[in-house]
């Protein structure tokens, strides 16, 4: 879902753009236009901005699906600078996002992680670090005895994670998990698809990325002919980062 690379075509009646600008782009799998991998995009206007300045094509591929998601979440969540958010799954790209873009807003935030990666998810600017795992929602509670005003649950803890969220407070899924119902808790879903002809907000991804405020990640750049071994890699877990494959 995410490209980066250089527009090789613009088409009939297309202004502000031409052959040889570095770009950016979402890609959906299912739409007409057809997912990103492949050696050419065809990219609607709307679905593309200019890669950040002094970002590689490699880094600035990783920015659109995970940014757009951190971005549509927090504002689903609605919450207002001085209120606390709880992100799970902090350590991978879309946590990381969350985590900077959270911050960015004014938000205090508790971030998970392994110890292996404690470092990586402080340097991301977050208040607290709890330990990754089935003791998340206490530790938020201890920091927090009325539990956190949202959740925003990148690794899909689901109702283990939940108890960590005050009553009235929220919850957002990035898997259209639509809840318990339970304690006033609003549930809310990230279906990133929806911010295909987003613009302005990849736009505002880059100038964040410019100003030093999100930071791209690349686990490893890898041929295309090499993306079977780069998912089965994904499916074992750990990778920190984006596999980024080239054509």
């Amino acid at each position: 879902m995410d490209a980066a690379g250089l527009i090789d075509e613009v088409g009939e009646g297309v202004e502000g753009w031409s052959v040889g600008d570095e770009v950016m782009a979402m890609a959906i799998p299912l739409a007409g236009h057809g997912g990103a991998y492949v050696q050419k995009l065809v990219a609607p206007v709307g679905s593309f901005t200019r890669i950040p300045a002094n970002t590689s094509l490699e880094e600035a591929s990783t920015i659109p699906m995970n940014g757009l998601t951190a971005t549509q979440m927090l504002e689903k969540v609605a919450l207002a600078p001085g209120q606390v958010l709880a992100v799970s799954g902090a350590a991978g790209l879309l946590g990381n996002y969350l985590v900077q873009l959270g911050k960015a807003a004014g938000l205090t935030v508790i971030a998970d992680a392994a110890d292996k990666d404690r470092a990586l998810v402080e340097s991301l600017g977050a208040d607290h670090v709890v330990e990754r795992g089935p003791g998340f929602a206490d530790a938020v509670r201890a920091i927090v005895p009325g539990g956190v005003d949202a959740l925003t649950d990148a690794s899909v803890q689901r109702e283990e994670a939940l108890p960590a969220v005050r009553d009235g407070g929220v919850s957002i899924d990035v898997r259209l998990w639509k809840g318990t119902g339970e304690r006033g808790i609003r549930f809310e879903q990230a279906v990133v698809a929806d911010e295909y002809h987003s613009f302005g907000k990849l736009d505002a991804l880059r100038q964040r990325v410019e100003n030093r405020l999100l930071t791209p990640r690349v686990a490893e750049v890898l041929p295309a002919a090499e993306a079977s071994q780069a998912h089965r890699r994904l499916e074992a877990g750990g990778v920190r980062g984006r596999f980024v494959l080239v054509w």
